[in-house]
This record gives structure tokens, C-alpha cells and sequence, in this order.
């Protein structure tokens, strides 16, 4: 059999090299198939030989120097694909198997065909990770979660415990992970560890996959979840796109589920008994830990790691990180009052005041407060920790109460002096027993207009009884002159009578001779 196929080969190379006969009829004239007459042809021109052979060249000779160990790979292992840059390739955005087909054609036009290159990349695949047999799209998706294994941290004061949370982040296509310890998993602290995860990365994703926590979905549902308005304040400065996992679906969000266990077991597990005092000690000894995490070798990968695979795929596909580090901003949802104004946290901030009665949106920072109506902003204002009090723009007043915030406590004081210091005194006192003078502008302002009413002298006199009886008030003033009392004496300012110089309850002088 060896001689007979040895003798086969001469007459390949006799009648492809001697008569330039097509694979084809070749394969015809010897009754082989064609990929045998190119493995023929290749071998020969691998091996160095020329045509015509040496006559002196035996068929052992010739099959030595055709099936060498030290010739190159088979035909068929030299056609078999790298399934793991394959693998890596499927996950830029828009490739294909189809498309890694054709490219696998074209550096190997022997190859195997379209059907076989599927059925063996999808045989190769399963012997990979659950995780990493998804084939998600390069910079596209970063699933989020907690870890629900917590890490408590000891007060060295009150030898108070608390139980830190543990955020996991990581990314569909490289299993990038990022992972930090927050002290709750409230809203500023989930907005800040996505904050801290765009930097880590160096960039932005086009989706976020997080949980049903409330900090992320105020109201879970199948297919128009109510997104937390923080949250997606945070999506919208970013630019990306928020699409919590199905409620009770683990599958929509397998790739962090398997982080967390990864992230338990090679970072958390190895911190298990370590004593920790303050959150930052614990997010210090997490780095490292972490940075080994993403420089371990896949098992099943083992040239490849999470750090090789986000250089490779994610982060060339990641959107830059923007200008401005997103600020963490709180929404309520507050109506106007009569006085034009919104109330947060105690201080009062003008509208325009036209929406009075109407319902705004407030989006508030640690330094801003901005109000919306209808998706349209319509104003800002500082914000003021000082409660009670008011911050007023004056174009948001109407025309007849502008000329109430020209005034000053001092210069109602002085207008209040010119028709008399009975008058003054009463604005003085007015003013004061109120917790902030402007409060008290208008009554002072309409009891100065009695003097154009009642003349000034009359106010003067109208004054100094309110001031005896203590009722510094318009209305109590103004009933004072509608009833003329302001005319009468009062009682303490009547003439004494005379006492008699006689009485039996006197004892006169003589008494102490």
C-alpha cells in the first residue's frame, strides 16, 4: 500500500509539473480527490525538492522528505482556525460568524467550509466558562450589583460595628471587574461608586445592567421599570442607557452574578480575617487584591486575562469620560406656594409667579437648587442652608410687589421718623418682634399711609396709645384714629388730685414732738 501510494505521488507531480494538468483532471487520472492532489503539491514544495526527481531517489527517500517530522503541520492541523482569536474577534461590534468565516477563507483558501467552522467553534466554546461563552458586544453592556456577603468595619471609639456593602461592576465582553466598599448602599453612595467605576475604566459604556434596588428602579416592571430620578440624572450626564434585569430573572444579569462569586471568593474570602476600623482601610486592601483578580489567567483561556481582554475589546470601544465629573443632585417634587416661592429643606426659593399652584420638579446639589417645569428649567438659585428664610429674585415678583424689595429695615426706620418718633418707634417695634424685619415691610408701609389718611399729627397720637397699650398693629392703629381715640388723653398722663390736709389717717407733725 505505501509503494502503491508512494507511486501515486510521482504520477501527481509527473502531471501537474511535467503536463500542466488542472487539480481537477489530475484527480480524474489518478482516481484521488482534489484536496489530495493539493496536499500532494503542497508537501512537494514544502520539502525543497525540484522536479524532475534525482534518479537515484528511492520511494523511502521521497517519503522521508515529503512526511518528515520536522516538515511543517499537517494539512489538516495547519486548516484548523485559532478559535480563541475568533472567539475575542466576535465580540467587536458587528462581527459574525459568517464574517470570521470568510476572513478564515481568505488566509486559508484550503479550509474547512462554513457549516463545519460553525459546528467546531460552537464544540470549542462549550468547553469555556458559562460567563465567557456569551458573545456580548465589545464597550456595550456593565452589569452592577452588591455582593451579599458584607465586611464589617469597627469603630475605635465606640466599638460600633457596621456592616460594609460591597459593589460589583464588570464588564459583558472582557469580565473586566471593579469592586469597592461602600458603608451603605443608599442612593449617593450607588451613584458614587458608578462614578468611581467610569474612572477606573477610563471611559464609558453605551448600557448600564443593574438590580431592582431602589437606589437604581423606583418601581420594577416587565417593560417600563420607573427608573430612580437620580439615577437617571446620572445616565443623562453620562450618556448612557439604563436597563435593569427582569425582576426574578438571574440570566439578565449572569455576568455580575458570576463576578460577585468571583469577587467573594479571591478577594473577600482572603480578607476574611482581617480586622478592619475605617472604610478606607478596607478599600485599601481591596485594590490589590482586585488588580491580581483582573491578572489572573482564564483556566480555560490561559493566554488571556480580564486586563488583556478590556485592552483588546472593551476599551477601545468605551466613550470617553466627559468634561465634568457628574455631581451628585437629589429630586423632589415641590408646588408653589401663594408667595411664589418653593420650599427645600426649610428655605424658601422664588419662581416666576405665574406657576404659583403649580407642581415643579427640584433637582438639588450641595450647592445649587434648579427648578423644572414641564422638562424645562426655569430657574436656579444658591442654595441656602439657613431655614425660615427666603432667596427672592426680583423678576420673579410681580409689578406691584417689586417696589416692596426696594426697601430696607433703615430706610423704612427713616420714612417712619419724618412723621414723628411715636411713629418710628412703633416701626422699630414692629420690626423687631418679627423674626426677619422684611416680614413686618408691609404693615409698616400701611400704617405710615394713615398719616395721608388721618394727617401726622393724628398718626403721632394714634401711635403713642398703641405703644401704651401695646398693640403695635395696622389694624389696631387704625381702629385707634376711625374711633377717635388718638384725641383722648391717657390714662396714666391724667392730673393727679390734691390729697386734704386733714384726715384721720393722718398724724402730722406734731405726732413725733
Amino acid at each position: 500500500m505505501k509503494r502503491l501510494h508512494m507511486r501515486k505521488i510521482r504520477d501527481v507531480l509527473r502531471l501537474k509539473l511535467e503536463h500542466d494538468l488542472s487539480n481537477s483532471r489530475v484527480a480524474q487520472s489518478c482516481n484521488i480527490s482534489r484536496s489530495t492532489v493539493r496536499d500532494y503539491l503542497r508537501r512537494f514544495k514544502a520539502s525543497g525538492l525540484s522536479w524532475p526527481l534525482p534518479c537515484d531517489m528511492d520511494q523511502d527517500t521521497l517519503s522521508q522528505k515529503l512526511y518528515s517530522c520536522s516538515q511543517k503541520v499537517s494539512q489538516k492541523e495547519s486548516r484548523i482556525p485559532d478559535w480563541n482569536t475568533i472567539h475575542k474577534e466576535l465580540h467587536k461590534p458587528s462581527m459574525t460568524l459568517a464574517l470570521a468565516w470568510q476572513e478564515y477563507k481568505a488566509g486559508c483558501p484550503d479550509g474547512y467550509q462554513y457549516s463545519w467552522f460553525c459546528n467546531k467553534y460552537r464544540d470549542w466554546r462549550r468547553h469555556l466558562d458559562v460567563v465567557m461563552r456569551q458573545n456580548h458586544i465589545a464597550g456595550d453592556k456593565l452589569f452592577l450589583d452588591y455582593a451579599g456577603q458584607t465586611v464589617p468595619i469597627n469603630d475605635p471609639h465606640t466599638g460600633e460595628v457596621q456592616q460594609a456593602q460591597v459593589f460589583v461592576a464588570t464588564l459583558g465582553a472582557s469580565s473586566y471587574t471593579y469592586c469597592e466598599a461602600t458603608l451603605t448602599q443608599s442612593l449617593q453612595d450607588w451613584t458614587g461608586s458608578h462614578v468611581r467605576t467610569f474612572e477606573y475604566l477610563g471611559g464609558v459604556p453605551n448600557t448600564l445592567v443593574p438590580d431592582n434596588l431602589k437606589s437604581a428602579v423606583t418601581k420594577p416592571h416587565r417593560y417600563e421599570p420607573e427608573k430612580n430620578p437620580t439615577y437617571q440624572d446620572l445616565a443623562e450626564h453620562y450618556e448612557v442607557a439604563v436597563v435593569p434585569a427582569r425582576v426574578r430573572k438571574p440570566q439578565d444579569k449572569g455576568k455580575v452574578e458570576s463576578a460577585v462569586q468571583v469577587v467573594e471568593r479571591w478577594i473577600l474570602a482572603r480578607l476574611r480575617n482581617c480586622t478592619f476600623f475605617s472604610l478606607k482601610a478596607l478599600n485599601d486592601a481591596i485594590k490589590p487584591l482586585l488588580e491580581e483578580l483582573n491578572n489572573k489567567t482564564f483556566q480555560n483561556m490561559p493566554d488571556e486575562c480580564r486586563r488583556s481582554l478590556f485592552e483588546t475589546l472593551d476599551q477601545p470601544a468605551l466613550r470617553p469620560l466627559p468634561a465634568e465629573r457628574y455631581q451628585f443632585a437629589q429630586w423632589k417634587k415641590a408646588r408653589v406656594h401663594m408667595d411664589y416661592h418653593v420650599e427645600v429643606d426649610k428655605h424658601y426659593y422664588s419662581v416666576p409667579y405665574t406657576l404659583v399652584k403649580k407642581q415643579l420638579d427640584i433637582r438639588i446639589t450641595g450647592q445649587t437648587i434648579e427648578c423644572f417645569y414641564r422638562g424645562k428649567r426655569i430657574t436656579s438659585h444658591v442654595r441656602s442652608y439657613l431655614k425660615g428664610r427666603h432667596t427672592t429674585q426680583s423678576e420673579h415678583m410681580p409689578e406691584k410687589h417689586r417696589r416692596y424689595a426696594e426697601w430696607t429695615p433703615e430706610r423704612v426706620q427713616h420714612w417712619a421718623a419724618k412723621t414723628g418718633p411715636e411713629t418710628e418707634a412703633v416701626v422699630v417695634r414692629m420690626m423687631s418682634h418679627r423674626k426677619y424685619p422684611e416680614q413686618a415691610f408691609r404693615s409698616c408701609l400701611g400704617i405710615m399711609s394713615l398719616g395721608k389718611r388721618y394727617t401726622p399729627a393724628r398718626l403721632e397720637s394714634a401711635c403713642r396709645r398703641a405703644l401704651y397699650l401695646d398693640a403695635c398693629t395696622y389694624k389696631s392703629i387704625e381702629s385707634i384714629l376711625k374711633h377717635g381715640l388718638d384725641k383722648e388723653p391717657l390714662p396714666d398722663t391724667a392730673p393727679e388730685g390734691l390729697l386734704p390736709e386733714q384726715h384721720e389717717n393722718l398724724r402730722g407733725s406734731r405726732y413725733y414732738n
